[in-house]
């Protein structure tokens, strides 16, 4: 029996919930539910399904989830199969009513409420995504969403590969490994959910953007509606991860940018927004000078990154200064102790008058001019443990030090001023002198002026294709993009989570960084692989940000996969170049895959010249379409399946990191 008509029976025990013409009252069940009415409670805890569904268990104790009530009753066109409700309609609708009748605003388009499986594969599949909503019911979706059964785990250190039974664990008993899972990502991050839920400091994403590129090994070609899809699936678990101070950042271009800000501000609350940043990552150049030239399409010169907070109310990123795009002249005094005098030589002053003599001071050159800015910034760069600019608006609190300021006004000497916290101040001429020092930051070894961080990235520019010493022709990012977002919101230790790993640069930099981390990824990449990437780190890789963060080598990393069973007959399908081949599949799919269990094997052996006649392309997608998608992969109820041939070692290792008895 399907879950929503276990629901209905059970509602329909109090007669006040039903209408005189038999249907059921939503609308007043809704607000008995958003008021915790007992009796309501009592209806939903009689039954196992419904408990199992909508309480959650917190030390011993049952909490009613009103939001899953609550959506799944709003989702549902009056319990009937809620995928068919907007099937053929795209418009913005909250709970039935129109936006009109409401001051709310929410995306709605066709499959909104379905599992979209969302599998990455080759471009020139062109494969039909499967909505397993369309498939399964409600309560096979929860199956299928149920944590999987771990295969090929190792350790990866520098001193190799090492097979393992156990996870170092915390005085908590949490995993403290870092970890890259292979497999549907979707499907991982439901896995990894019982352990990590409430504990990611940090997620950053770079999904497909929906281009229809040929570039990139994702399925970069959903069609609007799919591709919504396909992120609300992922971005709600995602959300069940964070940390309560945590925040996550979605890089993403113009295509669906606004789109994907509607249904973020639905997942994780329009409060919880923080930032759109604009990340610039091309320059005014190149072949499509062509199509300015034309008047067609100016140059796309940025992406977007979406900044949500978990709680706005708790969440505080750390203040830093990233590479301004001109340095600021008035840090040019030069102060210098020896003994207890404090000397000072203005710096500006004194390079512009070697430069150049009185006469030609009159009427510099441009170039004159920037060969002298030049090298007034590279001295002041170089010497910045000695810079300092006057500060005359003292904006100090209390009036002893503006007094004490004051009083030295006439001196024109540097004379120190202890703070309340311990901190001496350099006052100089009634003003504060303030250090440059503490604005500096470097970039590949070099220094530059800081400014704090704001929400154009102007500085990070494109990645270096020798970058973790991996290669990809599009989609890979810098090094120091990740760099500034982890420094920007977590601590060593934090957790850091990418579930689109691709060439590994999120959990590369999060090991340099002395971060934990989380990477899944389906694809496999070969020599360009994040695996290998981690490795290479591992080994001490110079690249990136190695240098600016002294990185030498070292660590670890656990290496798992989802253990497979009706996907390999997938990937099998997919990887066909003739119907021979697709038969000798189907005859193995016959003996060992799960099928749909309204399949009738001997009339689909009957029809096999019918089936012949169809193209490549039809063929794979009807074998496909005979596959059981709950079985994808190999559920951790069904660890014990003698037919699932699970070795022991799969049992031992899955059981640890789930914490299984």
């Amino acid at each position: 029996m399907k879950l929503l008509e276990i629901l209905e029976t059970a509602l329909r025990k109090e007669p006040s919930y039903i209408e005189e013409n038999g249907e059921l009252k939503k609308w007043v069940i809704l607000d008995k539910a958003r008021n915790f009415d007992e009796r309501l409670v009592e209806l939903l805890l009689d039954d196992e399904d419904l408990k199992r569904v909508f309480f959650k268990e917190i030390k011993g104790v049952l909490i009613f989830n009103l939001n899953v009530f609550t959506h799944f009753l709003e989702q549902k066109n009056f319990f009937n199969d809620s995928y068919t409700i907007y099937k053929n309609k795209v418009g913005l609708n909250f709970g039935g009513k129109f936006i009109k009748q409401r001051n709310e605003v929410s995306l709605v388009w066709p499959y909104k409420d379905c599992v979209l499986e969302g599998e990455q594969s080759h471009e020139e599949d062109k494969r039909d995504e499967i909505f397993f909503n369309e498939i399964l019911a409600q309560d096979e979706i929860t199956q299928l969403l149920e944590p999987k059964v771990l295969t090929n785990v190792k350790r990866i250190t520098a001193a190799g590969e090492i097979p393992i039974c156990d996870f170092n664990r915390d005085k908590n008993g949490f995993i403290k490994d870092n970890l890259i899972l292979r497999g549907n990502n979707l499907l991982g991050l439901y896995s990894i959910k019982r352990e990590f839920a409430g504990r990611v400091k940090l997620i950053y994403i770079d999904p497909p953007y929906n281009t229809g590129s040929d570039e990139f090994k994702y399925n970069d070609k959903f069609n609007h509606s799919s591709w919504l899809t396909f992120m609300k699936n992922r971005l709600q678990v995602a959300w069940e991860l964070l940390h309560p101070t945590g925040a996550i950042f979605i890089q993403i271009d113009d295509r669906e940018m606004a789109y994907l800000k509607i249904l973020c501000d639905e997942i994780f609350g329009r409060d919880n927004f923080k930032e759109c940043i604009s990340v610039k990552n091309g320059s005014e150049s190149g072949v499509n000078a062509i199509n300015v030239l034309r008047g067609e399409q100016l140059f796309k010169v940025k992406e977007h990154i979406l900044y949500y907070s978990k709680n706005a109310n708790v969440h505080r990123f750390k203040p830093m200064y990233a590479k301004a795009m001109f340095f600021n002249e008035s840090y040019r005094l030069e102060v210098k102790k020896k003994g207890d005098i404090y000397s000072v030589r203005d710096v500006y002053k004194d390079i512009l008058q070697q430069l150049y003599n009185q006469e030609t001071l009159r009427g510099l050159t441009k170039i004159q001019k920037d060969v002298f800015y030049a090298t007034f910034e590279d001295y002041c760069l170089e010497n910045n443990d000695f810079m300092y600019a006057l500060k005359t608006d003292i904006q100090k609190s209390g009036n002893q030090f503006k007094t004490f300021a004051k009083s030295n006004k006439e001196k024109g000497i540097v004379e120190e001023y202890s703070t309340s916290d311990g901190r001496i101040s350099l006052v100089y001429k009634g003003g504060m002198l303030t250090s440059l020092k503490e604005r500096i930051v470097s970039h590949n070894g070099e220094k530059h002026y800081g400014t704090l961080v704001s929400d154009f990235w102007w500085d990070i520019g494109a990645t270096p294709s020798s970058e973790g010493n991996v290669s990809f022709k599009a989609g890979k990012k810098p090094e120091y993009l990740l760099k500034r977002i982890i420094e920007l919101i977590t601590e060593e230790g934090d957790i850091v989570c990418d579930f689109y790993l691709g060439s590994g640069t999120t959990s590369a930099v999060a090991h340099k960084l002395k971060r934990q981390y989380i990477g899944i990824e389906q694809l496999e990449y070969g020599e360009n692989d994040s695996v290998t990437r981690l490795k290479n780190v591992i080994n001490g890789d110079r690249t990136g940000v190695s240098k600016t963060v002294n990185w030498n080598g070292g660590g670890e990393f656990v290496y798992l996969e989802l253990k497979k069973h009706n996907q390999l007959f997938i990937e099998q399908i997919e990887e066909a170049k003739d119907t021979k081949k697709l038969l000798q599949i189907w005859e193995s799919m016959k003996q060992k895959s799960f099928l749909n269990y309204n399949i009738d094997i001997k009339r689909q052996d009957e029809q096999i010249e019918d089936f012949k006649s169809l193209n490549l392309n039809e063929q794979k997608q009807l074998l496909c379409e005979l596959l059981d998608k709950n079985q994808l992969y190999v559920n951790i109820s069904s660890l014990e399946d003698k037919d699932l041939k699970c070795t022991d070692q799969e049992k031992k290792i899955t059981r640890e990191f789930y914490k299984l008895k």
